[in-house]
């Protein structure tokens, strides 16, 4: 008995299937479904993410700041919510910066290296009607568990090396987001319209 030749359907429902065993092999990722604060430390190193991630792990463990999950794979890494003053987790979601959450993520930039984005969030309030990301924030820069962080980025930059030479006449400064601005950026320039305290 001679089969018949599949129609253009028979066509689509065997990509769907490909398609599907496709993804049952790579499965999605485990990161968070939201990127980090504006505000986080970020840097670059010269690691591949999955080791940048793994190393940095270790740094942080190394300042009592531990890791419950490190995904190499994902790059990516957080802690649970823990005091800061015990660096034991919290059994309880207390308001104010004495209660943190860290959080890492390695993306991959040029060849062999990783861009770093390490938030340290706290919850200022709370709100029932808002999902719980959206009350998260990033401590001061002088935070304790803050200023650990920066410190196990920076040390990651000096034993691997970190972004490329800038081009003459600019500058680059190694850790971004919650150091804020060079000193000397804010000299020799006029102050700007006060636009009043940040929101919560």
């Amino acid at each position: 008995m001679r089969r018949r030749p599949r129609g253009r359907s028979g066509i689509v429902a065997a990509g769907w299937l490909a398609c599907l065993a496709l993804a049952a092999c790579h499965p999605a990722t485990t990161r968070p479904p939201f990127p980090p604060v504006p505000e986080a430390a970020t840097t670059e190193v010269r690691l591949p993410p999955r080791e940048a991630t793994r190393l940095l792990a270790e740094a942080l463990e190394a300042d009592s700041i531990h890791a419950t999950r490190v995904v190499q794979r994902d790059g990516w890494l957080e802690t649970r919510w823990f005091d800061t003053a015990t660096g034991r987790p919290s059994s309880h979601r207390t308001l104010g910066a004495g209660i943190v959450r860290v959080r890492a993520w390695a993306d991959p930039t040029r060849p062999g290296s990783s861009r770093m984005m390490v938030e340290t969030v706290y919850r200022p309030l709370a709100d029932p009607s808002l999902p719980e990301r959206e009350l998260d924030r990033q401590v001061p820069h002088d935070h304790p568990v803050a200023v650990k962080v920066r410190a196990a980025l920076a040390d990651l930059v000096k034993r691997y090396g970190g972004p490329p030479a800038p081009a003459a006449g600019q500058t680059i400064n190694p850790l971004q987001g919650d150091q804020g601005a060079p000193e000397d950026e804010s000299q020799d320039q006029p102050p700007g319209p006060d636009t009043g305290s940040e929101s919560p």
